[in-house]
């Protein structure tokens, strides 16, 4: 059997849509269509149930699943093996990258590193997810994590201090507290959605919660909010940027691990290699945070 027919059967799988398996494919729905026809009469029975343009996995559906699953993960392995017997400097690397540190920092970092090696050409792929790196979704990951996952290789690059941070637009306004304990006759910026769970917005809610004005989900939005001079912010210090100022430190919030990792398969591999230790190097001398 053609496996571009399980490429597809399995992008309907994981998106429920023929719509949204083609985007994730970059083909058009009429190719989709066709090339489940042709796996289901090669196979001899219906994969999915279509209710309401949705796709809903059938019992031969779900076996079909697991085998494909299977077979995807042997081809990623085989593609692993062959890319890390490679020695040259060149070709591509993915680097994904949280929001703020894809903005601000890898921009000037490529700029060098594409001076001395102009033949490795590097994709950024900005998502604070986490990416599956088994099947060469990325190749370098940037995470700040105090616990990487343990399928992956890597080094500890610097540890990020959070703090209290306000802008002029506030200071005008409002003046600046003095410490922590002051932060009560004043406005913040909260969190919502996953980030709830950090240490620094659990100490927020916990001892200032009627100072809260506005929330966000990402730490980049909160930081503009900040600037905007709607309230203060408990961000990490690589937000930091000429709109906004640390005010004073938060224990509390514990400390931000900066991590650079990769797939074991691929740590040999030569660009992959220059560019961990590029990144490395440019991520330990950074002044900004």
């Amino acid at each position: 059997m053609d496996w571009n027919l399980f490429k597809v059967f399995l992008a309907i799988a994981r998106s429920g849509s023929l719509s949204a398996a083609a985007k994730a494919l970059k083909v058009n729905h009429s190719t989709v269509f066709r090339r489940l026809n042709t796996l289901e009469q090669a196979i001899g029975g219906r994969l999915f149930e279509r209710i309401n343009h949705h796709y809903t996995l059938t019992q031969m559906g779900r076996e079909t699943l697991e085998l494909a699953q299977s077979i995807e993960d042997s081809f990623a392995t085989i593609e692993r093996h062959i890319v890390g017997k490679d020695f040259q400097p060149q070709g591509v690397v993915k680097i994904t990258a949280p929001y703020n540190i894809a903005y601000r920092y890898l921009p000037g970092y490529i700029l060098d590193f594409n001076q001395h090696f102009p033949d490795i050409h590097i994709e950024v792929l900005v998502s604070n997810d986490a990416i599956n790196m088994n099947d060469r979704q990325a190749d370098i990951a940037v995470r700040a994590t105090s616990s990487p996952p343990e399928h992956l290789v890597g080094r500890h690059v610097r540890t990020i201090g959070w703090s209290v941070v306000g802008s002029k637009a506030y200071q005008e306004k409002y003046g600046y507290p003095k410490s922590k304990e002051t932060l009560k006759a004043h406005q913040c910026i909260g969190a919502s959605g996953h980030m709830s769970g950090l240490a620094a917005f659990l100490w927020l809610e916990k001892h200032f919660p009627h100072t809260i004005v506005a929330r966000s989900n990402e730490l980049v939005t909160m930081s503009y909010l900040a600037e905007s001079g709607l309230g203060l912010a408990v961000l990490p210090d690589d937000q930091l940027r000429p709109g906004i100022e640390k005010l004073f430190e938060i224990e509390a919030a514990g400390k931000s691990d900066l991590w650079l990792l990769t797939h074991p398969d691929l740590r040999h591999v030569e660009r992959i290699k220059l560019v961990m230790h590029h990144l490395a190097s440019a991520f330990t001398k950074e002044s900004a945070f």
